[in-house]
């Protein structure tokens, strides 16, 4: 098959990466982001273009056409629920296919008055309220009917309280207060409609309505019976997911319905189920298995850095003793780096003062001695200034080596813990 272009927009959110993550290193795909604001996908996608507007812009639709034509973009994933209403809506004037459920779908799932409305009778729904006056006791749980995350979502105590609310003018979703705990499950629909795939997993630690922390969870007969009735009430093509609550007597109540990408699908695919990969599959017309292992897996997310630095180089000067080798084991964050450099074209220089034979130990650690461009092994008495090349960088552990160096060539020296300054994470 041929290789197909894919647009991930906007790029810049928890949903992009998670789609990128999973994209990146199929060779039936090219990645490109879009994004409308300077942002983190600067860091993520090798190809990204930045100023577009933002989903709910007039003009959103003619400039994605024009990115769409010069890019050659074969689909476009929505990577946030505005721009999934928006390019679904629009779907049949955007010039590239849109990754998504029917458009019924996605409006139905985009407010959860209309989700709780269209699924009305289901025994698995919380208590929802179409106005105040209908509500028999408090505290309820207010969110707004259209939204994500967490965002506006609240505890109402009593009438004045929620009078207050609701006089902001939002729309909101008023529902019984669950206080049980919180879950998320994950699912698959294949391009015949079949529900292949059910995964629940635990919201342990919330940040922004996104669970950073989360573990796989059974798939219970009521989490099951509960996903199996949403697919047959509404048309799915590809990934979706649904939040569940307990109630106070630990009955599960649906909170919402999404038919995209979730933020933490990566622990999903940490077993082998690549959703996003598997929704393609559906837009490409392909029959799809699914292998999923059983061991139990803990995601844990924390804010990551990732650099831009304006240094140019073409040779990396690099030391072996307390740098590449490190507390005898190899270094293997280092050696990232210096694979990713010679993918690059740059020319690697092993510069080391190291006691005994080099190239037995290189051996002993499985380092090829092929990666080097040269192995220049100096005495203890060699100084390494005299070596170094001018377009370089030098990375060595002993502060003095690096002064010596930085004063005498005049090139930008690394410890250890700046590796991570030089490394590129685009793909």
């Amino acid at each position: 098959m041929e290789t197909k272009n894919v647009l991930v927009f906007p790029a810049g959110t928890e949903i992009a990466f998670e789609i990128h993550d999973a994209l990146k290193y199929s060779k039936f795909v090219k990645l490109y982001g879009a994004t409308s604001v300077e942002c983190h996908a600067d860091f993520v996608f090798e190809n990204c273009i930045n100023n577009l507007p933002f989903s709910d812009a007039p003009e959103l639709i003619d400039r994605l056409n024009e990115v769409i034509d010069e890019y050659h973009i074969d689909y476009i994933y929505p990577a946030h629920d505005s721009a999934l209403k928006r390019l679904s809506d629009d779907r049949k004037t955007l010039h590239a296919e849109v990754v998504a459920s029917p458009e019924k779908t996605v409006e139905i799932c985009r407010s959860k008055n209309l989700t709780y409305t269209f699924l009305k009778d289901a025994p698995y729904l919380p208590a929802f309220y179409s106005s105040a006056n209908d509500i028999p006791e408090f505290p309820v749980f207010i969110k707004p009917a259209v939204g994500q995350g967490s965002e506006g979502a609240c505890l109402i105590l009593d009438r004045q309280h929620l009078d207050e609310a609701l006089f902001s003018g939002i729309e909101y979703s008023i529902c019984e207060y669950l206080p049980g705990k919180e879950f998320t499950v994950d699912c698959f629909t294949d391009l015949h409609g079949k529900l292949r795939f059910i995964n629940p997993r635990s919201r342990d630690r919330i940040r922004a309505g996104i669970a950073v922390r989360s573990h796989r969870l059974p798939c219970s007969d009521s989490i099951r019976s509960i996903a199996e009735d949403i697919n047959s009430r509404m048309e799915f093509n590809g990934a979706w997911f649904f939040q569940l609550k307990e109630n106070q007597s630990g009955e599960y109540r649906l909170m919402e319905v999404a038919p995209r990408i979730a933020g933490t699908m990566g622990l999903t695919r940490s077993l082998g189920v690549n959703l996003p990969l598997l929704t393609l599959y559906n837009f490409w017309g392909m029959e799809t298995e699914i292998i999923s292992n059983n061991n139990e897996v803990l995601l844990d997310r924390a804010f990551i850095s990732r650099f831009h630095t304006d240094i140019t180089y073409s040779n990396i000067y690099v030391d072996f003793d307390d740098t590449l080798i490190l507390k005898d084991t190899v270094n293997a964050f280092l050696m990232m780096f210096l694979y990713q450099a010679h993918n690059q074209g740059k020319n690697l220089y092993l510069l080391t003062r190291h006691a005994d034979d080099i190239y037995t130990d290189l051996d002993r650690f499985c380092i090829p001695q092929g990666l080097f461009s040269e192995i220049i092994h100096i005495d203890a008495n060699g100084k390494k200034t005299d070596f170094i090349k001018s377009d370089s960088i030098f990375i060595d552990d002993s502060f003095s080596e690096r002064k010596r160096v930085h004063d005498k060539c005049g090139i930008p020296v690394f410890d250890l813990d700046m590796i991570e300054s030089l490394l590129d994470w685009r793909a």
